[in-house]
């Protein structure tokens, strides 16, 4: 019993949950508390992103870095469950697997060399930072790097919808994969009702 019990306890712990609550601020603690979760190597790391706000660029790339560090034998499962702007949307988009609310979806701006002269960029002054040039660098390094996953060049400044995510492999909503999961939950009940139906019938077979 008290092997059973340890090993549960084990198997729990392989997997681990980061919720990061997204506003205006600093996110040094959320880097820290990541880079503690990944020390421990956890089978699984799921990263909950939620709330309007944006994280900060030097972060997202401080945080990309623990990510990419990690143990290979760690997958890590980002999930939005709000829209993402700007740098947040790495985040997101360096998961194993990446799941995201229907009706939600990614914006970043334009900058450096990935802006356009007719692109739009009206929400630019809402971004908490000021025009410093270290900060608008580190936000031009996040877009090469979110230009590994989605063209910048084209998606820049406008809303990224799940249609788009899903047109280049990126993801599926919550909606089908909790269909998914029911149905192959409802799959898995009936092998396990008729591997022991199975086992009845051996065993009355074997009495005779």
């Amino acid at each position: 019993m008290k092997g059973r019990m340890k090993s549960k306890r084990m198997k729990t712990r392989r997997h681990s949950k980061l919720m990061i609550k997204l506003r205006w601020g600093s996110y040094i603690d959320e880097a820290y508390q990541l880079e503690s979760m990944l020390a421990r190597k956890p089978a699984r790391l799921q990263i909950e992103l939620v709330g309007p706000g944006e994280i900060p660029a030097d972060t997202a790339l401080l945080m990309r870095s623990m990510i990419l560090k990690r143990s290979p034998r760690t997958r890590i499962v980002t999930n939005a469950r709000s829209s993402l702007l700007g740098a947040t949307a790495l985040i997101w988009l360096l998961g194993d697997k990446r799941h995201i609310r229907a009706d939600a979806r990614l914006q970043f701006r334009p900058a450096g060399p990935f802006e356009a002269d007719n692109v739009l960029t009206s929400w630019r002054d809402k971004s908490l930072f000021d025009s410093d040039e270290m900060e608008e660098d580190d936000y031009i390094r996040v877009l090469h790097a979110i230009n590994e996953f989605l063209p910048v060049m084209e998606l820049a400044g406008r809303p990224v919808e799940l249609s788009v995510l899903k047109e280049f492999g990126l993801t599926e909503s919550e909606a089908v994969d909790s269909r998914l999961a029911a149905a192959f939950g409802r799959v898995k009940e009936r092998r396990e009702s008729m591997r022991a139906g199975s086992k009845k019938v051996s065993l009355k077979a074997a009495n005779q």
